[in-house]
């Protein structure tokens, strides 16, 4: 089993193992399966990758010194993982040293994305939703929040935007990646051999 989130949160954790009785990474059921429960798709390493093609894919030809990334999740009180992911993924680019400032903002808490602005001083600012999907908070919350007066889907194709004195470009959320396909079938993979070895 894959779930696929983009991380560990309230309901990897809490509702997904309860409602399927899982005790662990692995359970033996008394019909004599196993079910092996996989990390989400978020966790895997190869995200770092498709945030900077997502980033190079919305904003083309941009000079790295003048541009800024931010990721944008959720955030929630009910579980400190979803803001953790997008904290752990701002900081593997942020080593890179390849843009002149990446972070991490929130919809629900501190540091918030309606505070972009104040989240760095670059000219360009390149924001990618960090979600396996678009749906409300990709295509309506986060633009009005950014202060894109968006109207539904269309949101994505109008980069970039002049707002608050900068240019602002808006990607479409992570987790519609074609390439999230293979990292499931990594998963897939790499847990099967975990049961051939037990």
């Amino acid at each position: 089993m894959v779930p696929n989130f983009i991380s560990e949160g309230y309901f990897t954790q809490t509702v997904i193992p309860r409602e399927l009785e899982l005790k662990g990474p692995i359970t033996a059921r008394a019909n004599g399966q196993s079910w092996i429960y996989c990390e989400p798709v978020g966790n895997n390493p190869v995200v770092t990758e498709l945030l900077l093609a997502r980033a190079g894919e919305i904003a083309p030809g941009l000079e790295p010194t003048q541009t800024a990334l931010l990721i944008v999740a959720h955030g929630t009180e009910l579980n400190d993982n979803s803001a953790i992911a997008a904290k752990r993924e701002a900081e593997r680019i942020r080593a890179r040293g390849e843009f002149a400032s990446v972070g991490n903002a929130y919809m629900e808490e501190p540091p918030l994305v309606a505070e972009w602005d104040r989240l760095t001083n670059a000219p360009n600012v390149i924001v990618v939703p960090f979600f396996i999907a678009d749906g409300l908070h990709s295509y309506e919350d986060i633009p009005k929040l950014l202060g894109i007066d968006s109207n539904g889907m269309d949101v994505f194709g109008k980069n970039p935007y002049r707002l608050r004195d900068r240019s602002l470009y808006y990607a479409r959320s992570i987790g519609t990646d074609p390439r999230f396909a293979d990292i499931i079938i990594e998963q897939t993979l790499n847990a099967r051999s975990v049961s051939h070895a037990g």
